[in-house]
């Protein structure tokens, strides 16, 4: 009996280590899969294989989905004029390239993979992009839709769950300053002009910062508003000081670029006599804020302000 007893300990013993040794290849299995390489197809057809848990990528005006889902570029997109201002905290210790990506400045960071937003970047170019790293192509219509980039790019590093989970904890941010928008002003509309060299644009409700003051916090829209959008062809439509006058919004968020150069247009008595002027219920922001952008982060920031100018 001692002897049959030892057997069966020294059995079950064998078991417990094998089923240890399969849950461990199980695991390894798992990780493997989330860490090996795959092969995507991108918006121009190429299949390009993505490489296990890349580290330097470039994916350049495309930062903004980039970080919200943890990853930081290797370099940021620029123009002559600046940055992305409203990502300088999470961006400022990484260096720029030129938006039109340059072959001999993609080459000297030594990416691992890059993200191109658009088939016009690399027109007659991929192949060399593709000698460089790994080039994926976005199409121009994903990146039109902020959330659509979003899911696109956590798709392309293997972090969709992470790409729906910043959905999720932007769509319950909204949600909340939604209902204490309301409860501050009511059925009181809103509208968004940005001040550039002289010249007054408005921007249209489906577009930039116009779906987030309009679609996911609810905010009246005016009738200038809905007329401008019905034949808008960019993000943001020219609109005389004249039509501004007609302006039947309770409050304006203003986007003054030309702040540094006197901002001329806001002494003009037209202007001063737009009911909301008069009211006072005008918010200023800088062109370096995140007005002028879309993204997680961009549209969070502008829930911020319009939380703090609504609220306070």
């Amino acid at each position: 009996k001692k002897a049959s007893l030892l057997v069966l300990s020294f059995v079950l013993a064998l078991g417990l280590v094998a089923c240890g040794n399969s849950n461990d290849k199980t695991s390894d299995s798992k990780n493997n899969t989330e860490t090996t390489e795959r092969v995507l197809t991108d918006a121009i057809g190429n299949k390009v294989t993505i490489p296990s848990n890349p580290e330097r990528i470039i994916a350049s005006y495309s930062e903004d989905p980039l970080l919200a889902l943890g990853v930081t570029p290797v370099a940021q997109w620029s123009v002559a004029n600046g940055i992305q201002d409203y990502l300088a905290d999470y961006l400022k210790d990484v260096p720029t390239i030129s938006h039109d990506l340059p072959f001999e400045e993609v080459t000297s960071f030594s990416p691992d993979l890059v993200i191109v937003e658009s088939s016009s970047l690399v027109e007659g170019k991929y192949d060399q992009y593709a000698k460089i790293a790994p080039t994926y192509v976005l199409n121009g219509e994903t990146t039109a839709n902020w959330r659509e980039e979003l899911l696109k790019i956590g798709e392309i590093l293997g972090k969709t769950d992470k790409a729906k989970q910043v959905l999720a904890d932007y769509d319950k941010k909204a949600a909340d300053a939604k209902e204490e928008i309301h409860a501050a002003i009511g059925d009181d509309s809103a509208a968004v002009i940005w001040l550039v060299g002289n010249q007054f644009y408005i921007v249209s409700d489906n577009a930039s910062s116009g779906t987030v003051i309009y679609n996911d916090l609810g905010i009246a829209e005016p009738n200038v508003v809905k007329e401008i959008s019905e034949t808008a062809t960019s993000d943001w439509s020219s609109i005389s000081l004249e039509s501004l006058a007609e302006l039947d919004a309770d409050h304006i968020f203003l986007v003054n670029s030309d702040k540094g150069t006197g901002s001329e247009m806001l002494q003009e008595t037209t202007w001063k006599n737009i009911p909301a002027v008069q009211k006072g219920n005008i918010y200023e922001f800088e062109a370096s804020s995140s007005w002028l952008y879309s993204g997680p982060i961009a549209n969070s920031q502008i829930i911020d302000d319009v939380v703090e100018s609504l609220t306070k």
